[in-house]
């Protein structure tokens, strides 16, 4: 299969598309606030057999960079979403979100519920401002596990920076992303990316003290939440979000915050069975 990239532009702004695949539409978001589709590659191409993924990088990051003046909050990415499934002339539409952007399906679904066909949800940001706070300390207790400090420790004294930039940029970032991995040498294996701060900030600042679990409760959509035993997200907020959806809650045993690489046969076996495709 060979994918389709272009840009195209709604509410203002260009945003980068990719297409790979026939069959039934499947939108895919993204996480971070303020990453880029890449680092979900090549794990989720997987699932593009019997059906098209439409991956696109959300405003201001990656490929969809935006004036430091255009407003990047959770309501403008709903917007951009909803403008896109208009542009490829979708009806009621299958979200496949991961991380941060299960947390924007979710938004979206709220918003949009005559427009969501189905959720698939990898990973999925705290339903509430709480559950966040405790996942950002449970991610900086891990990025002091004695394991990853003596790598930092041991990267830092050495010649590499100078002697081949390239290599130590990878290898820093390994290290900046181990937390999330249940085993951090599986970080190896996670294609790079880079997070726009200011887009970061911006959408965690316009959700402010947020807890959508009562608007979660009034949704009635086909749904299945995904979630690693050992994610620094609090297993229990992704088994509450599936609890109010009325959706099957799937534990990966032995991953992190990110199965699609550390359980990835059995990540594709999961939602192939899920996500609408050609039979």
């Amino acid at each position: 299969m060979t994918p389709h990239s272009e840009h195209v532009e709604v509410n203002g702004v260009r945003l980068f598309t990719r297409t790979i695949g026939d069959g039934p539409d499947v939108v895919v978001l993204h996480g971070g606030p303020g990453a880029h589709h890449d680092y979900l590659l090549p794990y989720f191409d997987r699932l593009a057999t019997g059906r098209r993924l439409r991956y696109y990088d959300q405003r201001g990051g990656g490929r969809s960079p935006v004036d430091r003046e255009a407003p990047a909050g959770w309501r403008e990415h709903v917007a951009d979403l909803d403008a896109l499934l208009a542009l490829w002339k979708l009806g009621p539409t299958t979200l496949l979100g991961y991380s941060w952007g299960g947390l924007l399906a979710l938004l979206y679904a709220i918003t949009h519920p005559a427009s969501t066909g189905r959720l698939g949800l990898v990973s999925p940001a705290a339903a509430t401002a709480a559950d966040r706070a405790e996942f950002e300390r449970r991610f900086a207790e891990r990025a002091n596990d004695a394991r990853i400090r003596a790598e930092r420790e041991r990267l830092a004294q050495s010649d590499l920076k100078t002697r081949d930039p390239e290599v130590y940029r990878r290898r820093a970032f390994e290290l900046s992303v181990a937390p999330y991995f249940r085993d951090p040498e599986r970080a190896r294996d996670l294609t790079a990316f880079r997070v726009t701060g200011r887009t970061q900030d911006a959408v965690w600042h316009s959700l402010g003290d947020y807890d959508i679990r009562p608007q979660l409760a009034a949704l009635s959509v086909p749904a299945i939440v995904i979630q690693g035993r050992h994610d620094p997200i609090p297993l229990e907020s992704g088994e509450e979000i599936a609890r109010l959806l009325r959706a099957p809650f799937v534990v990966f045993e032995h991953s992190g915050h990110v199965p699609y690489v550390e359980e990835t046969e059995r990540f594709v076996s999961v939602l192939d069975t899920f996500l609408p495709r050609t039979t």
